[in-house]
């Protein structure tokens, strides 16, 4: 299962290469994912059918109970079935679903095999933890997947809808969750649940909450909008993860509980109202709609209140019922939503008042309609009438009182459910008197071939029930009540029959009388409207927040900074007096040499606080940092150091880059009153820091835990560097949390200067179009230089010791920069790899070294520009973080194939001959992640403080305001406001 798992993974990661190289036909390619899943499940049937299916339990965090622990019943193998073969009949479709050259597909096909290897994992995972893990998963891939088209509003609101409602009710089943593994006799094991309930006050409380996040996810009301809103995703989306895959998880989440839990009233009142609601609502809706994709999505939602229902209640007879519907369910919705792509294709309308005679016209796909449509509504000898029709006896012949009233709701759902099947019919394929019939346009032969064959499998898994009542039957015994159900054609004269002619008279009535009950509909009472509702909640959620953020968030980022560290002023005394000051024994330094820095620390403090410019400044506050390097170094602690003064490097380059778009100066404010307070408030802080780190080690009760990380790091970590093992092992899941968020970070930054589309294309220095620099008659500096053509090589006018160079006017360049950055730069980057690889035992690490390419890099774009920045680093950032975070990851599941678990280390030692023992840790692998992460960063940053906002000023024929970097005698008055640039020529842009 590990290893589908991982095949996923890798099939949606290499996606958009494969669409470049292949085109529409990659989704062939990718399709051998989700079939080999479907595959292997086949291979396991015999397994499983005797109890023996394959389990996998690996330990990834048994502190908290998080285990990788996956198995293969007859429910998840069921489901795997179910999800790996949709999932290749979709991907197929797509091949000739979307148009040739269409945009996004390689993003398309990625996110579309994610989600196929997260419902996979939904399915199979046995812990609930693990499980919440992949729940959440599929909730972020339909987003995407749902928000494609991504330029239309509709499908961005419809995005943000699901996404919204989903993860509210994940985060409700989290609750539960975490409720069933905590109290007495509890698990994160979804077997051990079922097959232990358990029990407590507080179990119903559980029990509502999971319930919450699985009708969420299956559009159950009071949840039920979402779905229909979806339905603005590409047509194969909806096949897949509206018909088969998504919504189905709420289905597989009741059913895999239901056997422990159906007979608790909460769960019972909770599954009955909501689904019962949903299926006659749904049903009800859908006669009302006239786009055949909405009829379909109502209807969805109703079958999907019918099958929660199902295989809610706590009888085998009605759960085996329920799980064959499933997998009818997923045959007919999925080939009839695929179904309605080829007529949208053909004909350019989904409207069903437009369509007219497409029965002669797209025979091939009036065929799989007709035999999906006759499943749906449970026509023999279709999977739909087998499961309905022994859904009908069992509820009959239960013995529980409640049967009757979900008997009555099935029979009144089931009408409905025929009269919009009807509908949808005739609205697509039936000739019309007064529409002319449609024209259609020729269409692939490929795309009506998954539609016919999952239509066609729906029949065959009528024609042979007993084979489905054979693999399905040791499910429905895990339920604690009833008789055993059966699947059959023919039952005899019973009232199951009689009950499916009344409903097969009834639809019919519905739908010959359809325009009446339009106009009935219309004069019908407006029912409340759960998706009016969400929309008025989120208007009045925004404006809540538009209230309380003018009151707290008064635009003063001092006020803030005050109100932060009074707080942590008043905390930390009022604790220090409550508990009692201790001070332990403590010495003012240990060598000079502290005394002399720290004396520099506190001068560079004080000089920023009172410099007026922001240049200025930024530079003091290096001093500062600098410093602090001299403290690590002068203390022994050399890793530290480096790391220090890497990052503080940066960190003062960006901050000149962003002072580029701000005036020299701060606010001219006089001096105040509220001056006095700021250094009342700055002493106070710098005493009870003092305070703090005098009073803390009077208090330590246990011997500190830094003791032992020299020995922990060599023994487990198999390093002499306690800095870098600690951060590649000892603290992993701290370092994985950090590396997120400079990706986090680093894609905000972009999202805030780039002001169009981030372009996928890295520019060099044959692509900038500019005059020469080395032309005699250049025009006044201070006049903007318009480009005459690409840049020309002037041989014999100087040497070219950068290829971005020429695209500098004169007064950015400095040789004597170039020359140093030619000979450095790879001197720099070899350092790093030296850094990357000795760090595990010696200083550095792949912080260290990615800061180390970070800083050559910076140089090259000083020297160089925007176009050198290309020629350092032809390669997108988003790449580099994107593989250095799958690398980190990778390597921490690496010990999983040694028998260890997730972020440990293991070694591999080899001998080498006459290079001695070498001695290689996997570690090493999530270290090579880290350093893509920081040189991604960096070239992130550089790529938008830097090489865009030169890319704006260069359109805007203007500069930064270069006052800032003017001397010392200009005033505050002569200071470009924000925003406002002073002109400039065509290339001073830093």
């Amino acid at each position: 299962m590990l290893q589908l798992l991982l095949a996923h993974i890798v099939a949606a990661l290499v996606a958009p290469a494969v669409m470049r190289q292949m085109g529409r036909r990659g989704f062939l390619v990718l399709a051998a994912a989700p079939a080999a899943t479907a595959i292997w499940a086949v291979v396991q049937t015999p397994a499983v059918l005797a109890g023996n299916g394959p389990t996998i339990s690996t330990e990834w965090m048994p502190a908290l109970g998080m285990n990788l622990d996956f198995r293969l019943d007859v429910l998840s193998w069921f489901m795997t079935i179910i999800v790996g073969g949709v999932g290749t009949f979709v991907l197929f479709y797509c091949a000739w679903y979307f148009a040739t050259g269409a945009k996004y597909l390689g993003r398309f096909a990625g996110v579309f095999v994610g989600f196929a290897g997260a419902m996979l994992g939904l399915v199979t995972t046995d812990n609930t933890l693990v499980l919440y893990v992949f729940w959440e998963l599929t909730t972020v891939f339909s987003y995407l997947l749902v928000g494609h088209y991504f330029d239309r509003k509709g499908s961005r609101r419809s995005a943000m809808q699901a996404i919204i409602v989903t993860t509210f009710g994940g985060l409700a089943m989290l609750a539960g969750i975490v409720i069933l593994g905590q109290i007495d006799g509890g698990s994160y094991s979804l077997s051990e649940l079922v097959a232990h309930p358990v029990t407590g006050p507080l179990v119903p409380v559980a029990l509502i909450c999971v319930l919450v996040g699985a009708l969420s996810k299956s559009a159950l009301v009071p949840f039920h909008f979402w779905l229909p809103g979806a339905m603005a995703a590409p047509t194969p989306v909806s096949a897949y993860l509206h018909a088969a895959a998504m919504v189905k998880a709420g289905v597989y989440l009741v059913a895999r509980l239901a056997p422990g839990y159906a007979e608790v009233p909460a769960w019972r009142w909770t599954v009955l109202v909501s689904a019962g609601l949903t299926m006659i609502i749904g049903g009800y809706r859908a006669l009302r709609q006239h786009d055949l994709k909405l009829v379909l999505a109502f209807g969805t939602v109703s079958q999907l209140g019918f099958l929660i229902l199902l295989v809610g209640q706590p009888d085998r007879g009605v759960a085996l019922a329920g799980i064959a519907l499933v997998g009818a369910h997923a045959m007919f919705k999925a080939a009839l939503f695929l179904t309605v792509g080829v007529v949208d294709a053909a004909t350019g309308t989904r409207d069903l008042r437009e369509l007219s005679g497409l029965r002669r016209n797209l025979p091939w796909a009036f065929i799989p309609a007709l035999l999906a449509t006759a499943s749906m509504v449970g026509i023999p000898p279709t999977a739909g009438y087998v499961g309905k029709e022994a859904a009908l006896a069992a509820l009959l012949y239960a013995e529980d009182p409640a049967s009757m009233v979900t008997l009555v709701i099935v029979v009144v759902g089931s009408v409905l459910t025929f009269a919009y099947g009807a509908r949808f019919l005739w609205g697509a394929f039936g000739t019309k008197k007064d529409v002319a019939d449609r024209k259609v346009d020729k269409e692939a032969a490929g795309l009506f071939i998954s539609p016919n064959v999952l239509a066609v499998l729906g029949v065959l898994a009528g024609l042979f029930p007993i084979a489905g009542e054979t693999l399905l039957g040791g499910y429905a015994e895990t339920y604690p009540t009833g008789e055993p159900g059966h699947l059959t054609l023919w039952a005899g004269f019973e009232l199951p029959l009689l009950l499916t002619v009344v409903i097969i008279g009834a639809g019919l009535l519905l739908f010959v009388a359809r325009e009446r009950v339009e106009r009935a509909q219309d004069r019908a009472p407006n029912i409340p409207d759960m998706d009016e509702f969400y929309r008025s909640t989120m208007r009045r959620l925004d404006r809540v927040a538009v209230v309380v953020t003018s009151r707290t968030q008064r635009g003063s980022l001092p006020l803030y900074l005050g109100v932060i560290l009074v707080v942590l002023v008043v905390s930390a005394t009022t604790a220090m007096i409550a508990g009692g000051v201790e001070v332990g024994s403590w010495r003012w330094w240990d060598s000079p040499a502290q005394v002399v820095v720290g004396v520099v620390i506190a001068i560079g403090a004080v000089l920023t606080a009172r410099a007026r410019r922001r240049l200025k400044s930024a530079i003091l506050v290096g001093i500062t940092g600098y410093g602090v390097v001299m403290l690590f170094a002068i203390h022994g602690a050399p890793d530290l150091a480096l790391t220090q003064a890497l990052v503080e490097t940066v960190m003062i380059v960006v901050f000149v880059l962003v002072l580029r778009r701000l005036p020299a100066y701060y606010s001219n404010r006089p001096l105040a009153g509220d001056r006095w307070w700021r250094i009342v408030l700055a002493v106070a802080v710098a005493l009870v820091v003092m305070a703090l780190a005098l009073v803390a080690p009077g208090y330590r009760v246990d011997e500190p835990i830094w003791v032992l990380f020299p020995d922990e790091a060599y023994t487990f970590g198999y390093g002499k560097n306690v800095v870098n093992v600690t951060l590649v092992d000892i603290r992993a899941w701290d370092t994985m949390g950090e590396i997120s968020v400079l990706l986090a970070a680093a894609t905000g930054v972009a999202s805030l200067i780039f002001l169009r589309t981030r372009s996928g294309t890295v520019l060099r220095a044959r692509d900038a179009d500019a005059a020469s620099v080395w032309t005699e008659d250049l025009p006044d500096p201070a006049a903007p230089l318009r480009g005459t053509g690409k840049l020309q090589a002037q041989g014999g006018r100087g040497r070219q010791w950068l290829s971005g160079g020429e695209s500098l006017s004169p007064r950015r360049r400095s040789v004597i920069l170039e020359v140093t950055t030619r000979l450095v730069f790879h001197t720099m980057l070899l350092y790093a790899v030296f850094l990357l690889f000795s760090g595990h035992n010696a200083p550095g690490g792949g912080f260290a070294a990615g800061m180390v390419a970070g800083v050559g890099l910076i140089i090259r774009y000083l020297a160089g520009g925007r176009y050198e920045l290309g020629e350092a680093a032809p390669v997108l950032p988003g790449a580099l973080l994107g593989t250095g975070l799958f690398l980190s990851a990778g390597g921490g599941l690496l010990p999983i194939l040694f028998g260890g678990t997730v972020l440990q280390s293991v070694v591999v030692e080899l001998h080498w001959g006459i290079l001695g023992d070498i001695k290689i840790v996997s570690t090493l692998l999530f270290d090579i992640g880290v350093f893509l992460v920081v040189v991604g960063l960096v070239l992130d940053l550089l790529r938008t403080l830097g090489a865009e906002v030169d890319r704006q000023g260069e359109a805007a024929g203007t500069s930064a305001p270069e006052v800032a970097f003017d001397s010392p005698r200009e005033t505050p008055d002569d200071v470009h406001p924000v925003g406002v640039s002073a002109p400039r020529t065509r290339e001073g842009s830093s």
